[in-house]
């Protein structure tokens, strides 16, 4: 499948990550926890960074982190510089100019970022309003379905209308990512997008990343324990145990031929998954 691009109603932001020695720790009943242990990684602009790792690895505190959504009671250490902007130095206001802007989020659950009491193509057009991205309610209105329709949403007015409830799971994840690109962001970041989806619509997303990272120069940081997700759309990937990257590498090495015995293993426990 050849997934459509997203036209942005601006012309399209690059954005690199580099995230250098980032550390978050939470207070446990036995003390203080590492969730994330001095990591360091960056991804580039038209390149997909994939963190694998299993439930507990610290991979989706390190999602959260980079949106600068650590938890309240986290302590972080570090820099997560986008642009050259320490995402870490900035204050509620500034984070959230930049979340839906330059950075999109989609979650696993996109129950998550849909509100079940309001139309999808007014939860859309109010991202546009917000960060100034649409000039007034009826431009906003107007762009929502080339916007539904740029992530593979067929009668793209009709999804425009209905409720998130009135939706497939496949559906409700593309509207998802349709909320997430809405301002042409340079940086997505995935948290274990397609686990709920079957196999053939968790196909048609990643198809639909690939598609962003080839057309729109986006970089993409995805965090997946689906090692067929890595292969289909990962450049390169960093293995992630206990809150430490263990390896990083290009894709093929890395799940291929392993060298650290943790990422043989998980190739060896897991083979399946999209090919």
């Amino acid at each position: 499948m050849t997934a459509p691009v997203p036209v942005p109603l601006q012309g399209p932001a690059t954005e690199h990550l580099h995230v250098e020695n980032l550390t978050v720790t939470h207070q446990g009943p036995g003390g203080e926890v590492r969730a994330v242990d001095g990591v360091s990684l960056t991804v580039a602009p038209g390149e997909a960074l994939v963190v694998l790792g299993e439930s507990g690895s610290g991979k989706s505190t390190l999602a959260r982190t980079v949106l600068g959504l650590p938890g309240r009671t986290a302590r972080v250490t570090g820099h997560v510089r986008l642009s050259g902007t320490d995402l870490l130095t900035l204050d509620e206001r500034a984070l959230t100019a930049v979340r839906g802007r330059r950075v999109g989020y989609v979650p696993q659950d996109p129950d998550t970022a849909l509100d079940p009491l309001r139309r999808v193509g007014a939860q859309v057009a109010e991202v546009l309003l917000r960060h100034r991205v649409a000039d007034g309610r009826r431009a906003a209105r107007q762009a929502v379905p080339a916007l539904l329709e740029s992530v593979g949403l067929t009668a793209p007015d009709r999804i425009a209308r209905s409720h998130p409830h009135q939706l497939s799971g496949g559906q409700r994840q593309r509207a998802a990512v349709a909320l997430a690109l809405a301002c042409a962001p340079g940086l997505l970041v995935a948290d274990e997008p397609t686990t709920a989806l079957d196999a053939l619509v968790r196909a048609q997303v990643l198809d639909l990343f690939a598609g962003l990272l080839g057309e729109r120069g986006i970089a993409l940081l995805l965090v997946t324990h689906d090692l067929g997700a890595a292969r289909r759309i990962g450049h390169r990937v960093a293995v992630m145990r206990h809150g430490r990257i263990v390896t990083t590498g290009p894709t093929d090495r890395v799940l291929t031929t392993p060298e650290h015995p943790y990422a043989a293993a998980l190739v060896a426990a897991r083979p399946g998954g999209v090919r």
